[in-house]
């Protein structure tokens, strides 16, 4: 078999029983790997409670993993999400994903809970668990740092040992997989970290045709003024996007309140570089290195988490922001669940946080002690909680990240139909609305935006199956990747075929959502959006978005997709037709 290992490794923590299985030829092609594969192996394990012992958490990587195909060392961690209950996978980079497919495993499968903190270590053909009490309740950096000799690691933090349910599980080299609290799973399994290492290579179909689809690709990549411009990501990082968002009138601002916040200018692309001089750092071998370091190696905050510890907050401060963002890695916490958590409390009690509080509380967070025991279980609960539900601002409970959908109705669209909850990531209408030249002028419309919102979830669907990173697809497009698939598969894909496979997951998702009691009643955004406008000026008018104007596109949408007005499936055996 050509890209894929075609072999899943998996391990029972209450056993410890460790064993390989083949993984059938029909599944890979039908959900290629990724977020897709993770997605159908929870098959049958979907209704579990996501503390349960006996569900899975899926480390999955993609059948281009291990190439030279750009961006592509990247793997989904999948699982039942504890704060949000939806189908949850976080795509993340690093190094883990290669060295897992070195291993000779496209997938970790790991169900069972320990009775004492283990690693689980694997080694090409071998693979242990090992007593790991001497780590648990370490940082992340100290855990890597005790780890690091065996191979490429993926741990939790003490987030993730105390049942934070918006821990994360970090990779070496600093990416995260923080959505919808999947540290916490893996904590409640008392599973520490997992150590991979391998030096196998993936078998390539045609090695000249690869490389004249890499090339194709980096060609577009270049001329690409997302990425490689002058105030692209590669220059700024994601931080490029702060002056963007402001200009557009759409900054998350005290708790969603406003779209604007003057002081965002504090922590630009460029004012991060006058201040830090960041070095260019990213995932394995990834041509556009979008993530950036100090000098002295401290990750720096991308665009989501400077904004949600800035503007959201009303904080300014560069350097506490980034303080912030730093003792989140340090403790596994999702820096953007934090951040909306902490103002939907913040105007709760009627005061957001000043600079200075931020480090303690985020500290509380993490070992769940005083005000962090409430704030640990997400803004939803906290809010409900303070006797104001309202004030979360999250979508299926997962908060929301740093664009306000007041300012783009793609976006208010996708947060909603979103599988995991309220992520920009599933569609990513940024790319039409906000960053294309001229800007959209339908911004502020919903016409049309059903159909796009679908055909964008489907292709955003498969890209995070072959586990190309979204960034990529600010220069390249389908036809790049499929050909890139087919070269080293020796399967010929097309655009059309991904797109089918992406729609074959995301119904797969959302049926698992709907099995779970998930309605039309979840696809929707919190009241404030619909009855209090933004802040205009500058010639830009933010008004409340008109709820029967949402649901009537959200109804189509429905259609669009073959679903019920209640957004369920009108027949029940979904799963028995699909591979």
């Amino acid at each position: 078999m050509n890209g894929w290992a075609g072999t899943i490794l998996k391990v029972d923590l209450t056993s410890g029983r460790i064993w390989r299985e083949t993984l059938p030829a029909e599944i890979l092609h039908a959900y290629l790997g990724g977020r897709g594969l993770g997605v159908r192996l929870m098959r049958g394990f979907h209704s579990l409670d996501p503390f349960a012992p006996e569900i899975p958490l899926i480390f999955a990587a993609g059948p281009l993993c291990g190439t030279s195909a750009p961006t592509s060392a990247r793997l989904a961690v999948v699982s039942r999400s504890p704060l949000t209950g939806t189908i949850c996978d976080c795509p993340v980079g690093g190094r883990f994903a290669w060295s897992m497919k070195s291993a000779g495993v496209d997938a970790l499968f790991i169900i069972g809970a320990s009775s004492r903190p283990v690693v689980l270590r694997v080694a090409g053909d071998s693979a242990e668990l090992v007593p790991a009490d001497t780590l648990w309740g370490k940082t992340i950096p100290e855990t890597f740092d005790s780890l690091a000799d065996a191979g490429s690691v993926a741990a939790i933090g003490p987030a993730g040992e105390n049942g934070v349910l918006f821990a994360s599980i970090m990779m070496d080299g600093g990416d995260g997989g923080g959505r919808g609290g999947l540290g916490a799973v893996m904590g409640y399994k008392r599973l520490k970290a997992v150590v991979v290492n391998g030096a196998r290579t993936v078998p390539i179909a045609d090695h000249e045709r690869l490389e004249n689809a890499c090339q194709d690709v980096m060609r577009l990549f270049r001329a690409s003024p997302v990425i490689f411009g002058e105030l692209g990501i590669a220059e700024y990082g994601t931080p490029a996007l702060v002056d963007l968002i402001r200009q557009r009138r759409m900054v998350p601002t005290e708790n969603f309140r406003r779209t604007y916040f003057a002081g965002s200018c504090n922590y630009s692309g460029p004012a991060i570089r006058r201040e830090y001089q960041p070095q260019r750092d990213g995932c394995y071998g990834c041509p556009i290195q979008c993530l950036k370091r100090t000098p002295l190696g401290e990750q720096l905050p991308e665009y989501d988490a400077i904004s949600h510890f800035g503007a959201l907050n009303a904080i300014s401060d560069l350097s506490s922001i980034v303080r912030a963002t730093t003792i989140c890695n340090e403790l596994g916490l999702d820096a953007i669940s934090a951040g909306a958590t902490l103002s939907a409390w913040g105007e709760g009690r009627g005061r957001f946080l000043t600079a200075d509080e931020l480090p303690g509380l985020l500290a509380d967070i993490g070992y769940r002690r005083g005000d962090g025991e409430l704030l640990s279980l997400g803004s939803r609960r906290v809010a409900e909680q303070l006797g104001t539900p309202g004030l979360s601002m999250s979508v299926k409970s997962l908060e929301l990240p740093a664009y306000d959908p007041r300012g783009a109705y793609g976006m208010a669209l996708a947060y909603c139909t979103s599988n995991r909850g309220g992520c920009h990531l599933r569609a990513y209408p940024l790319s039409h609305e906000i960053l294309r030249k001229p800007v959209a002028t339908d911004r502020f419309s919903f016409s049309g935006k059903a159909r796009i919102i679908k055909i964008a979830e489907d292709s955003n669907a498969a890209v995070d199956s072959l586990m190309a990173c979204t960034f990529a697809f600010l220069g390249a497009t389908l036809e790049e990747y499929a050909e890139i698939l087919s070269a080293v598969t020796g399967m010929e894909y097309s655009p059309q075929t991904l797109r089918e496979t992406g729609e074959r997951i995301y119904l797969t998702e959302r049926f698992y959502n709907c099995d779970n009691g998930f309605t039309v009643a979840d696809d929707h955004l919190p009241e404030r959006f619909y009855s209090e406008p933004g802040s205009s000026g500058d010639g830009i008018e933010v008004p409340a978005i008109d709820r029967a104007r949402f649901d009537e596109e959200l109804q189509k949408y429905y259609r669009i997709r073959g679903l019920t007005s209640e957004g369920t499936f009108p027949y029940p055996g979904f799963l028995g037709r699909q591979p």
